[in-house]
């Protein structure tokens, strides 16, 4: 009998897998946190004899060249890429015994990169599982453009031939686990759900019911922003990333504190958006340490920049530290623990503003667009509509558009709330008066507010415009 377990790394929208028999077992596409792993398979008392790799990954740090050291198994990278340290290169067709009647096949997937590898999981040569990473995921693929521009339309091409090659060569009740697909940036977009089979994905997957003219140009029309860290991780990959290290950092006092806002470096508040308006140092920005906090905050913040984390508890920060470890931001330059009391220096109070619903906003809202409605939405979701005259920037280009939002009281929003907040942070520590909209954007048009939709060639200019 074979299993395999799935770890979840939700911050990052990925999931890593843990597959093997009664002895030993491989890890595919491990996480930065490598322990995890290692403690999946004590669990289960296995030893971790192979460690695989389906492509160099472009969101996240990987865990594998760590995990291999730490449990001494072969690390299985495609023989494809480039890479600056020891592993076994793997080639098309090449099978590996994972356990007695348990082997894994590789084949050559490329498209989310052009040495994209899925391992097909055989027990006494039948396949149960194909570990597809960026390949085929549920309902889409893996997107073509994080490696090269001037290699995306061949990479479509190549994921449209890949997709078809699984279905082609694996029977429709082998369960297909992808690494990305469930909220990563690194997946086309579509799709969704938990679980999956090659029978599934032929039905209903468009790579698999469009032909390649149709699929790559819709592919590439639907394709939102790469997230700007992405540019830091294929490399950091290539080379060998470094050993983890979650060791606390520093702790800060207000002085220090406002020394760091003071020298440019940034300040981020972890705590609850609603805690965060309440009260919090003038300057600081607000990333709540949850959901995809991580993805958002390496985004955002300038590479290299340091950066000071402010927790309400030593949990907190832990875990925010090691969210941020997944994306390469390795070591914060200090923290503080406690509440904005403990952070603003002696005679000095917190800074506030204000939450709303859209409600809140119909009340006030001017249709001669006297009234500053900021969108941070992606241009995916403003495409479905989008309240009139309101101003269009996503959250990841806030901090470098800033100039270009109105002048007067900001009204910012986006889909339910978090990313408003990231916003309205933003603003606030430039010195705006900001209001956050803290409300699911289906509330917009039940409010009252005008709605309409836009081309998104003509985005752009009533960003510049927001009375057009």
């Amino acid at each position: 009998m074979f299993f395999v377990d799935t770890i979840e790394v939700a911050g990052l929208g990925n999931r890593s897998y843990l597959a093997g028999g009664p002895r030993t077992a491989v890890a595919v596409d491990p996480p930065r946190d490598a322990e995890r792993v290692i403690t999946a398979a004590a669990r289960r008392g296995v030893r971790i004899a192979y460690v695989v790799e389906t492509h160099l990954h472009n969101d996240y740090v990987s865990g594998g060249l760590e995990l291999a050291r730490l449990t001494g198994a072969a690390y299985l990278v495609p023989a494809g890429a480039r890479v600056a340290f020891e592993r076994v290169p793997v080639a098309d067709g090449d099978t590996t015994e994972v356990d007695a009647g348990l082997t894994l096949r590789a084949l050559a997937t490329p498209g989310h990169t052009p040495h994209h590898t899925s391992y097909v999981l055989q027990e006494d040569g039948r396949a149960v599982a194909a570990f597809t990473g960026g390949s085929l995921l549920i309902g889409t693929v893996g997107r073509p453009d994080l490696v090269e521009p001037r290699l995306t339309d061949e990479l479509a091409r190549a994921q449209h031939a890949s997709a078809h090659r699984l279905a082609a060569e694996l029977p429709d009740d082998t369960a297909v686990l992808p690494t990305h697909g469930f909220g990563s940036f690194c997946s086309a977009g579509g799709g969704g759900g938990d679980a999956t089979t090659i029978g599934r994905e032929r039905a209903g997957n468009e790579a698999l019911i469009k032909d390649v003219d149709a699929f790559v140009a819709d592919l590439l029309a639907g394709l939102d922003d790469v997230p700007a860290y992405y540019a830091h991780m294929g490399p950091a990959n290539a080379q060998g990333p470094a050993s983890l290290d979650l060791t606390p950092p520093a702790l800060a006092d207000a002085t220090e504190i406002a020394a760091r806002l003071a020298a440019g470096e940034w300040v981020v508040d972890l705590r609850s958006r609603l805690a965060f308006a309440a009260g919090h140092v003038a300057g600081a920005v607000n990333f709540e340490a949850d959901g995809q906090f991580a993805v958002h905050l390496a985004w955002l913040l300038p590479w290299g920049k340091p950066v000071t984390l402010l927790a309400e508890s030593p949990e907190q920060l832990a875990r925010a530290q090691r969210e941020l470890a997944q994306v390469g931001v390795d070591r914060p330059a200090a923290a503080a623990i406690g509440s904005p009391a403990d952070w603003v220096r002696e005679g000095e109070r917190p800074r506030v503003f204000r939450r709303a619903s859209f409600a809140e906003l119909a009340e006030v809202y001017d249709p001669s667009g006297r009234t500053v409605v900021l969108d941070v939405r992606r241009d995916s979701e403003r495409a479905g509509g989008h309240v009139a005259g309101s101003a269009h920037i996503p959250v990841h280009q806030v901090r470098d558009r800033l100039g270009e939002i109105p002048a007067g009281t900001v009204w910012v929003h986006c889909a339910g709330g978090a990313r408003a907040a990231i916003a309205a942070s933003l603003l606030d520590a430039a010195g705006r008066d900001v209001v956050a909209v803290d409300d699911s954007f289906a509330a917009a048009a039940a409010s009252g507010l005008p709605m309409a939709r836009t081309a998104p060639a003509a985005d752009r200019a009533e960003a510049e415009d927001p009375a057009a």
